[in-house]
């Protein structure tokens, strides 16, 4: 495999980790960010000596990065940055374990490519089992039970920050010191104090139970009830289940489950997929099953274990939220959509019922991204024209004599990724949201060329889907407008500060490394206006280029649920 370009530059791992530094800082950070903090996850490899392996950028142990606006009296505002490793069993594992040059589970490169012979699939398979064996015998304690790396979102939910990845349970963290406080099965997190819950939960006993707990790395909470909702992706059929999960607080209970219902198993998916995202509105999920498999029987048909089927069809089930054995399935032409934006309900204003589904995702027209993250030659797109990643509107008509998509047609022609919507607005109708893009190129960059986010884009999708319904574009391949104005009106919804992580690549060698002395910053930009920069915090070390990045209130943080112990490192 050539040089894995997820190794090098701002990409590849720091190991210095930083418990409160102070940050100096140019402009005025905003009163509105006093006390609260902003943590981003990503994959950053304990264990990287050998720089030729197979890499993706999905890879690597979870590694958080915060910035937290402490109350100072004389300062008035401190900035302080943070950084830990989130304590998982095979960090933990691989942490005792220095003398190892490549990580302990097999790199998602080594999974999608094509070129990989069943042999080194099984030889991979057998060196993670041995390892994990050694794990139990030399540190029971601390023995590797759980394979999450939890490398991918932070979220918060009724008093717990949790971090995300799909192979297995989310990880509960505290802020703002960032410490790792144990995996949390859906009632309660390790290190919390003990009160009485079932022993087992998300997932429930043995290999299947095991299975079942990988949970998807976007947990999508209700703003109104607060209740949490996951689904898990398994495989074993009827390969994935859903969860719900209430907050604890009495004055949200106005309807669901007191308790969590967990696992419940959603019919019609007919083999093993790979999903990390779906949708949720008020009274619906929307599961998305793209034609991409993720199945190690795939070897047995000289296919790597993630396939795509350019010739599958893509489809959306959707069922109310406490019921999936009222799924509907709705099908399209094949595509990948890996991050749904926001989905709301279409209501009818006389009966109340609920008529349609809306849901905005970033649509790909092939996998190509998942593949070129690892230096894999990807596979030909689904239908003729370029590669493309735009941001989709999709109505899911609930007229109950047919399953009909209703409207399903690009909003912009512009590259869009990685998408926000104010928490407070989700499962809302909003009219602004927010991503990234590319100032050249898409984000299926060319084999060799790590995909670099230089752009964040605000648009104005209650325009353009107004003008879309007066004018539909054609299904699928259509667009409302092939160029991006922003309005110069503003409303309230658009009050606010976007917040982000910012490398200046001026930074890397010729060989493009990064320097010793390499240092990031974190932007406060004015979300109206999307032109002023209100300050910039200057960090004290890089932060390499992760995925998923939340912002967490004064109160959230203030709220936090009580914790008696922490995960503790072995070395």
């Amino acid at each position: 495999m050539p040089f894995a370009r997820y190794l090098k530059g701002n990409f590849a791992p720091i190991h210095k980790i930083r418990s409160a530094a102070s940050c100096d800082y140019i402009g005025a950070i905003p009163g509105d960010l006093v006390g609260g903090q902003y943590v981003r996850n990503g994959g950053n490899p304990v264990t990287n000596n050998d720089l030729g392996r197979d890499a993706h950028w999905f890879d690597g142990d979870g590694m958080l990065s915060g910035v937290f606006f402490k109350a100072d009296k004389k300062f008035g505002i401190q900035p302080q940055y943070v950084n830990q490793y989130v304590l998982t069993d095979a960090f933990l594992a691989a942490a005792a374990y220095p003398e190892l040059r490549i990580p302990i589970l097999p790199s998602i490169a080594t999974l999608i490519n094509p070129k990989t012979t069943l042999g080194w699939i099984v030889f991979i398979i057998c060196r993670t089992l041995f390892l994990i064996l050694r794990s139990c015998l030399k540190h029971p304690s601390s023995a590797i039970k759980k394979i999450s790396v939890a490398n991918t979102n932070v979220i918060y939910h009724d008093g717990r920050v949790l971090a995300t990845c799909e192979s297995g349970p989310p990880m509960r963290v505290f802020l703002p010191s960032l410490d790792t406080v144990g995996w949390f099965n859906g009632w309660k997190a390790e290190g919390e104090p003990p009160k009485s819950a079932p022993s087992s939960g998300i997932g429930g006993s043995g290999i299947s139970g095991f299975l079942k707990e990988w949970t998807t790395a976007h947990p999508r909470e209700d703003p109104h009830t607060q209740e949490l909702i996951l689904f898990h992706s398994t495989f074993i059929a009827p390969f994935v289940h859903c969860s719900v999960i209430p907050t604890s607080k009495m004055e949200h209970r106005t309807s669901g489950p007191a308790t969590p219902i967990l696992n419940m198993p959603v019919p019609g998916i007919e083999s093993p997929k790979m999903m990390h995202d779906f949708g949720v509105s008020r009274t619906h999920i929307v599961i998305i099953d793209i034609p991409l498999s993720l199945d190690p029987m795939n070897l047995l048909y000289n296919k790597p274990v993630v396939a795509y089927e350019s010739e599958g069809r893509t489809r959306f089930g959707v069922f109310p939220r406490h019921s999936p054995n009222r799924v509907r399935w709705f099908e399209t032409k094949a595509c990948c959509i890996f991050h749904s934006v926001n989905t709301w309900d279409e209501v009818d204003k006389l009966s109340g019922a609920v008529t349609a589904v809306n849901m905005l995702v970033c649509r790909m027209t092939s996998p190509a991204m998942i593949f070129t993250a690892g230096n894999i030659s990807p596979p030909a797109p689904s239908h003729a024209g370029e590669e493309e990643c735009r941001l989709y509107y999709t109505q899911f008509g609930l007229n109950r004599f047919s399953n009909t998509i209703n409207h399903q047609w690009a909003l912009s022609a512009i590259p869009f990724e990685f998408s926000h919507v104010p928490k407070h607005l989700t499962m809302s109708a909003t009219q602004f949201v927010y991503g990234c893009s590319l100032s050249k190129g898409t984000f299926t960059a060319a084999l060799g060329r790590a995909t670099k986010i230089d752009c964040l884009v605000k648009l104005d999708v209650n325009s353009l889907i107004k003008k879309g319904l007066g004018q539909p574009p054609v299904p699928v391949t259509g667009c409302v407008d092939g160029r991006f104005v922003p309005r110069k009106e503003g409303t309230s919804e658009d009050d606010g500060w976007l917040l982000t992580f910012v490398f200046d690549e001026s930074q890397l060698d010729m060989e493009g490394n990064a320097l010793d002395n390499a240092r990031s910053e974190l932007w406060v930009i004015d979300a109206k206006g999307m032109q002023d920069l209100i300050a910039r915090v200057l960090l004290p070390q890089r932060v390499p280029y992760g995925l998923h990045g939340s912002w967490f209130s004064k109160e959230e943080i203030c709220k936090q649920r009580p914790v008696d112990s922490y995960r503790k490192s072995l070395n």
